[in-house]
């Protein structure tokens, strides 16, 4: 059973479209009647016309002050479940929407500038990837966008993703690793005497491919963070090369490991450096959700 750690995806595109709809009042005009004398006010004391006040936009959440607008979150919303269908994804794109904002504000404060020529160059550049400016007007259409909230998609995301470049570039390229191997059993009773045999005498990796006769046990080399159980992550890097742990019991099972090798400084492999990038990027989150005003208005 895999213990290495899937790699998440952010949602590609969002949408923001923040329209300030107004309505005015009818106000009834009053009729005069015989009954009553009339009053002539000077011209200083007439009345000025109401002036009707904008409707705000309903917002699905606030962060630091700039609006998610709910008919943004809807959207994004509908292009969710649409891909997944089947799949309730209302948190994830709230959550996506919010973090999109968050790098995107901390890529401009930290100097990203896109102005409107940038922009337009890389409209152009994706319409010539997807066959021409209708391709791409087409394309807009069926995802639910406008030109123009497509524009205020393509520039935050221009940003979040600059961000991320950032985030994730201070990722190391070699840290400590160690190279394991591990017995995994599903009974409690059943591993003990695994460990027994072990202790008695009998090499591990003879009973490692007995139980695994695939990969022999192998979790081959992985740093800190890559595991998805940390107790049998811990218990690796408790260990010396040719130790055996104890016993480890964890939702996939009862684990015993034996460590092969350890370096203190080892080249990651692409896939773990992919993983070390993306805890790089959910720290980063938490520590800037941490720190910012965010006010969600939707359940």
């Amino acid at each position: 059973m895999a213990l290495c750690k899937p790699v998440g995806r952010t949602l590609l595109f969002m949408i923001a479209l923040l329209i300030l709809a107004s309505c005015g009042r009818n106000l009834p005009t009053p009729t005069a009647t015989s009954a009553l004398p009339t009053l002539t006010l000077p011209a200083s004391a007439t009345p000025t016309p109401f002036e009707p006040s904008p409707t705000p936009e309903p917002l699905a959440a606030l962060v630091n002050g700039e609006e998610i607008t709910l008919e943004e979150y809807l959207a994004e919303l509908a292009r969710f479940q649409i891909a997944q269908p089947g799949v309730s994804g209302d948190a994830l794109v709230l959550a996506d929407l919010v973090d999109q904002a968050l790098l995107a504000q901390a890529a401009v404060q930290a100097g990203f500038v896109l102005d409107d020529a940038g922009l337009q160059a890389r409209i152009d550049q994706l319409a010539q990837q997807v066959g021409g400016a209708q391709a791409l007007m087409d394309w807009q259409a069926s995802h639910g966008y406008t030109g123009e909230s497509f524009q205020v998609a393509l520039k935050r995301a221009a940003a979040a993703a600059w961000m991320r470049d950032q985030i994730t570039a201070s990722a190391p390229e070699t840290v400590e690793q160690v190279h394991a191997r591990q017995i995994l059993l599903y009974n409690s009773e059943q591993a003990n005497q695994v460990l027994s045999q072990i202790r008695a005498g009998i090499e591990f990796a003879t009973l490692a491919s007995e139980y695994d006769p695939v990969m022999s046990g192998d979790l081959g080399w992985f740093p800190r963070g890559y595991l998805t159980e940390k107790a049998v992550e811990d218990a690796a890097f408790a260990l010396q090369p040719g130790e055996i742990s104890a016993v480890i019991e964890t939702p996939l099972g009862f684990h015993i490991l034996e460590v092969i090798e350890r370096d203190a400084q080892r080249l990651l492999d692409p896939d773990a450096r992919l993983t070390l990038q993306s805890l790089s990027i959910k720290s980063w989150l938490a520590e800037r959700r941490s720190q910012s005003e965010i006010q969600i208005f939707v359940q």
